[in-house]
């Protein structure tokens, strides 16, 4: 056996993923559905009059779980055909259903069926791996609703808002998300049983040219395969725009990962919060004081491919030719697997983020003590009027003290000296009393404690209500 160290190991694989999701598209999960798309394809032949036997459906099931993936290898080595092989060796395990294996079917029957219902399933883990990030996170913003903090705009300081409001500016994405997600799971259709060309042609020749007994083939498979329909016209495939609307989700889910970890990377440049780290974590090799977001670095590095590789099934639907063509295959093989592996990945580690994001107040209220002052400058200027003051002086005033105050900041380094500036002036003496309260943080957040109450209530809480009560493992790689 060659050393471990010889051969590409897919960091998706390796790093990344989660066991179950890399246990999804294994070999043996992709074609052991195959082999359930060909028993229950025969069953439904039986139940219609077709040419099978329960016998020879017995033994499929019989064998249905057993593989020699070295013989595999051989015969589509020899027929340069990946879907023959796996007919000849299932054929060479039960030989008595060796001739009706796969009657009337073409290929994409198996591997376009098949596909479907692997996506399927990936979608619904998506679906819990996204209700886990989400609890994470309204657990997050509830904890912190009320904490004032800077707002940003532009990434320029802005009115107030709260730790755990902005939480649910980055929860809101994933709400979004998680309806799509199950949009699409529940409106996949199946290929169905529709023949070479999507014409049924070689069913209706089984059939002896009976429509309805081709019609209830197709739906008998797909209803047994767990789908509630079978897309009504095809190709040989079914149109790759399925893929498209797949791709899609996995890339909205991507693009809301993006957001959350890069503004918690600002915040950690701000001092503000931080993602979590170990007691031993190294951040640089020369830098020894270092503590890097890595793990939303990580988020975003593996959000910006699946982005990327979206485009792929954007292209694939464009260029089938006619009935199809085969430039589809190679490139669904690699990109939508894979997209499904980086999006568990990068749900476990916005999971993980969540649930250990730090706080630092002090940080916080001491920017907040900063900059208040000009945020506060309209609600002294008209408290000043209401007082008896002449709102264009004091306006001027204002402006005045203002500019004072911001070089001060800026070229000196100086504490902000602005409300100081204001109580000295003989303009304001009248609202001198006033003024501390005029800079009290929670003046200036509005309602954002109770929109957090409110959308954890309203909107997370339901949802994560109805997600199946079972969970995936929490074996998080950060």
């Amino acid at each position: 056996m060659s050393d471990r160290g010889d051969r590409f190991d897919h960091p998706l694989i390796e790093r990344y993923a989660s066991p179950e999701m890399a246990r999804l598209f294994s070999p043996r999960e992709r074609h052991t559905t195959w082999r359930d798309l060909w028993i229950c394809l025969a069953e439904a032949e039986h139940e219609l009059g077709f040419p099978v036997s329960r016998e020879q459906i017995a033994e499929l099931r019989q064998v249905r779980d057993r593989f020699d993936w070295d013989r595999v290898a051989q015969l589509e080595k020899e027929l340069r055909h990946d879907v023959m092989a796996h007919v000849h060796h299932y054929g060479e395990l039960a030989p008595k259903a060796r001739p009706i294996i796969h009657l009337g079917a073409t290929s994409c029957f198996v591997t376009d069926n098949g596909d479907l219902m692997l996506y399927r399933r990936a979608l619904r883990m998506v679906e819990q791996r996204l209700g886990a990030a989400l609890k994470a996170l309204a657990a997050f913003a509830e904890t912190w609703k009320e904490q004032p903090c800077l707002g940003y705009t532009h990434f320029q300081v802005a009115q107030p808002v709260t730790v755990g409001k902005r939480a649910c500016l980055w929860a809101q994405d994933f709400v979004l998300d998680l309806d799509e997600v199950q949009r699409v799971a529940e409106w996949l259709p199946f290929r169905g049983v529709k023949g070479t060309t999507g014409t049924q042609a070689t069913f209706l020749l089984l059939a002896n040219g009976d429509h309805g007994k081709v019609e209830e083939l197709d739906r008998r498979v797909t209803r047994a395969m767990g789908f509630a329909r079978s897309i009504p016209i095809s190709g040989q495939t079914y149109t790759r725009k399925l893929d498209w609307s797949i791709h899609q989700v996995l890339s909205a889910i991507a693009q809301s990962a993006t957001k959350f970890a890069t503004d918690v990377r600002l915040l950690s440049h701000e001092g503000e919060i931080e993602e979590p780290s170990e007691s031993k974590q190294i951040g640089s090799s020369a830098m020894a004081y270092k503590k890097n977001p890595m793990r939303c670095e990580r988020i975003c590095s593996l959000a910006r491919y699946v982005i990327e590789v979206a485009t792929t099934s954007a292209h694939t639907a464009a260029n089938q030719w006619l009935e199809r063509t085969l430039d589809d295959s190679a490139v669904r093989r690699i990109a939508l697997p894979e997209a499904f592996l980086a999006i568990d990945g990068i749900l476990m580690l916005i999971e993980n983020v969540a649930k250990g994001l730090v706080v630092y107040p002090r940080v916080i209220e001491k920017k907040l003590r900063e900059q208040l002052p000009f945020l506060a400058t309209e609600e002294i200027l008209m408290a000043g009027v209401a007082a008896g003051g002449d709102r264009q002086d004091l306006h001027e005033r204002v402006r005045v003290h203002s500019r004072a105050a911001a070089q001060a900041v800026k070229a000196e380094g100086r504490d902000n000296p602005l409300m100081q500036l204001i109580a000295d002036d003989p303009a304001f003496a009248a609202i001198r009393g006033t003024l501390p309260g005029l800079v009290e943080p929670r003046r200036f957040v509005g309602r954002s404690a109770e929109q957090v109450v409110a959308f954890v209530r309203d909107e997370v809480a339901p949802r994560l209500s109805r997600l199946p009560a079972a969970r995936l493992g929490s074996d998080i790689r950060v």
